[in-house]
């Protein structure tokens, strides 16, 4: 038939119109149907364009909540992260063949990026016996650079290797080190020191500090002393408490575990020889965040923090992590495919998020990683990166812990488990999809220069573990060392205060505490996290609006409690928790002698607590949410009706509270929710759910007094300083809604806690 039409075509274009009129419309008929044949696929794009909003309008306006999040599920489908395919039996050897360093071999290489001329620290890195030094530039790295001794890698150099990484990498950052790693794989490289130009290796051997051999004639046969895993809620330390420096934290461990300075109880042993990543510990100035640089010193005066050299060298044991960056860190060859730098994230987080996901990893392969004593000295040059640089770390960096200690995988292969957590991180938003990319180029990468990826072993966790007996338990004491508060080296009166931290950790330290923000949260999140995070579990914020990056989950203050069983179901393992809104101050020095197996709220409080008698009438809001309470009443089991009745026998009493701060514990957890659940979808008030609650639980007289003293007012004074004691358990109201007012409370709050003027 098509054949046919096209062969008539010509014959009916070709006959001669009869008449002007004729012929005029058949011009415009031929116009026409060109134009609709030259402009076809533009207008299939618009027909499309229009039927689809039409489609959206109508959906949103008709109410078809089904049919349109099918439509909203399909648009999300099409943003999905896309898994990479790789064939991993056809990867093409990658040669050198242009640089004139191609038949060049040795085990050792030193990798650092450079961005200025050559600094005294390189000059005398290059003349560590042994060891080859490889230089990898950047964007900003002058064009004549050199220095004798060692292989500099200029940005054309690097683009004419053939890696595929380098599609990936940005030109003015160190995380172009990840050349560096390929090119020594590539020419021997059996060790790689990750390093930077600013930290001198002590004596000038790596060898006198690291174990550089782990095999062979040159290894060091020993047992290495190892952190407990006796305690399986303990994800992550802190390294510096065991080398002598307890109020000191690296960058990278989660804020809230700053305050965590207690040495072990007891550690255990391990075999010596897997320690394929071997994170050294720098003197001068340590490996430390922009939170710790920025509130340590009142000064500009350089830090000079010293760690006790002859502490023993410690191991990491399956399920606990430690921070590692890439400036002070040996790697063995079973652990190179570790030495990948994340580029999605910032340059402050790229090394942690690498270093921690690289542990999780290292597991797979029966490896572990350990930590030495000083082994580089490196120089305070008065400068810091600002906070925002370290955004990726302080939001996320404890989510990401939790999240690779429960993390598995059923490929049967190393790089299958190394491309399925990279895929895994993206879509849980600690990377984005150019780092799953970045990660499929650079395994690919690795077999084109000849690596072996290890064998996988047997996975340790989830495996019931044997108790430490007495016999196997080792005992070390670190060593107490100056350190440096606001510029005053430590005294007896800070050991007391410490002190008082452990204690008070001790007593909340399996506590939750729920925080209700009606502040703005970019400016107070991480500051109420640092303040309270020292002393609890851990610190979960709520806010009207939700946000990601923060990790600020969505929770309306009117029905705040309707998102309290989700929370005690991801801590089931917590004693209590303990809900407290941002306009209302813990005094948490003050809380020590309450009973955490009783209820508190503020039941003596008259300004907080009340009983009112409605009217009746259905236009009043207080009846209104006397009818609900009623309706939740009667369905309630015996149990809590009884204790209900017990204090509001009366159908029209009505118990309110402003549910500023109250404590539920762990053996009412499954009581509250079952409560929370009887509500369902009846809009009653969270003043009103509160006090409900607590006196179905349990009678008032039951509840633990602790909140009986608290400071409560109504309106704030003029002068909101002169409201405030440090002798009563919890104060309101209180405003905090930028850095200024935070500061502002942590200086008069620091009359219970003196530490807490280390945070300003």
């Amino acid at each position: 038939m098509m054949v046919q039409e096209q062969h008539s075509l010509p014959k009916s274009v070709n006959q001669k119109p009869k008449t002007r009129t004729a012929a005029l419309a058949a011009t415009k008929s031929l116009d026409f149907s060109a134009w609709v044949s030259d402009n076809l696929v533009r207008i299939v794009a618009v027909v499309l364009l229009v039927v689809t909003v039409a489609a959206v309008f109508f959906l949103r306006n008709a109410g078809d909540t089904a049919a349109l999040l099918c439509f909203e599920k399909q648009a999300q489908e099409l943003e999905r992260i896309a898994y990479p395919r790789v064939d991993w039996s056809a990867i093409a050897p990658i040669a050198d063949k242009t640089s004139k360093f191609a038949n060049f071999r040795t085990e050792k290489w030193i990798v650092v990026s450079v961005l200025g001329y050559p600094s005294d620290t390189l000059r005398r890195l290059v003349k560590i016996k042994g060891w080859q030094v490889v230089a990898v530039g950047g964007s900003k790295t002058p064009s004549d650079w050199s220095l004798k001794g060692a292989i500099f890698l200029s940005l054309e150099e690097q683009a004419n290797l053939g890696f595929r990484v380098v599609d990936y990498l940005p030109y003015d950052s160190y995380v172009r080190k990840s050349v560096g790693y390929l090119f020594a794989i590539q020419h021997g490289a059996k060790k790689i020191f990750d390093a930077d130009d600013r930290g001198e290796v002590i004596d000038d051997d790596l060898g006198k500090h690291f174990d550089v051999e782990l095999v062979g004639e040159g290894a060091r046969q020993e047992v290495l002393l190892q952190y407990s895993h006796d305690n399986p809620n303990r994800t992550v330390v802190n390294p510096y408490v065991h080398f002598g420096q307890r109020s000191v934290w690296p960058r990278g461990l989660p804020l809230e575990k700053a305050g965590e300075i207690g040495h072990e109880e007891f550690y255990t042993q391990v075999f010596g020889g897997k320690q394929f990543i071997q994170q050294g510990i720098s003197n001068g100035l340590p490996d430390v965040d922009s939170v710790f640089y920025f509130t340590r010193k009142s000064t500009l005066e350089a830090f000079d923090v010293r760690f006790d050299e002859h502490a023993p060298k410690v191991a990491l044991p399956q399920g606990v992590m430690v921070p590692v960056n890439s400036f002070n860190t040996l790697y063995h060859s079973p652990a190179f495919w570790a030495l990948m730098l994340p580029v999605s994230v910032s340059t402050m987080a790229s090394d942690v998020l690498r270093g921690y996901w690289g542990q999780r990893l290292l597991w797979e392969v029966g490896g572990y990683v350990a930590v030495y004593p000083p082994t580089v000295h490196r120089y305070d040059r008065i400068e810091a990166y600002p906070f925002s640089e370290e955004k990726d770390l302080h939001v996320n960096v404890g989510r990401l812990i939790d999240y690779l200690v429960l993390w598995r995988s059923d490929k049967h292969r190393l790089f299958e488990k190394i491309l399925d957590l990279s895929f895994a991180m993206a879509e849980e938003g600690f990377w984005t999809e150019t780092d799953v990319k970045l990660t499929a180029a650079w395994l690919q990468d690795l077999l084109a220069v000849g690596y072996q990826q290890p064998r996988l072993m047997s996975l340790e966790l989830g495996r019931p573990r044997p108790n430490i007996g007495h016999g196997d338990r080792k005992e070390f004491v670190p060593q107490k060392l100056p350190s440096v508060h606001l510029g005053v080296e430590e005294t007896g009166t800070v050991n007391y205060e410490i002190a008082n931290l452990i204690r008070w950790r001790k007593t909340f330290g399996n506590v939750v505490l729920i925080m209700h923000c009606n502040g703005p949260v970019e400016r107070t999140a991480l500051e109420w996290r640092l303040l309270y995070g020292r002393i609890f579990r851990s610190v979960v914020i709520l806010s009207e609006k939700k946000d990601v990056d923060l990790v600020v989950e969505e929770g309306h203050l009117d029905y705040a409690y309707r998102y309290l069983p989700k929370i005690f179901e991801q801590f089931s393992s917590a004693e209590g928790f303990l809900f407290v809104q941002d306009n209302t101050i813990l005094n948490y020095w003050n809380l020590l002698q309450a009973d955490k197996t009783k209820l508190w709220i503020t039941n003596k409080v008259s300004e907080s607590w009340s009983s009112v008698i409605t009217n009746g009438d259905s236009s009043d809001w207080l009846s209104q949410q006397a009818s609900m309470v009623q309706k939740v009443v009667s369905t309630m089991p015996a149990h809590f009706q009884v204790s209900y009745k017990e204090t509001s026998d009366n159908d029209k009493n009505l118990l309110l509270c402003s549910s500023e701060v109250f404590y539920v514990p762990q053996r009412l957890i499954s009581d509250f929710v079952e409560l929370v659940s009887l509500v369902g979808n009846l809009e009653i008030h969270q003043k009103v759910a509160i006090p409900m609650f607590f006196v179905s639980l349990d009678s008032p007289q039951n509840f633990d007094p602790v909140l009986d003293s608290m400071i409560y007012k109504q309106n704030p004074p003029a002068n909101s300083t002169t409201l405030y004691t440090a002798k009563v358990p919890a104060v309101h109201p209180w405003s905090v809604s930028s850095e200024q007012d935070f500061i502002k409370l942590i200086r008069i709050m620091a009359e219970g806690d003196p530490l807490l003027m280390e945070l300003v």
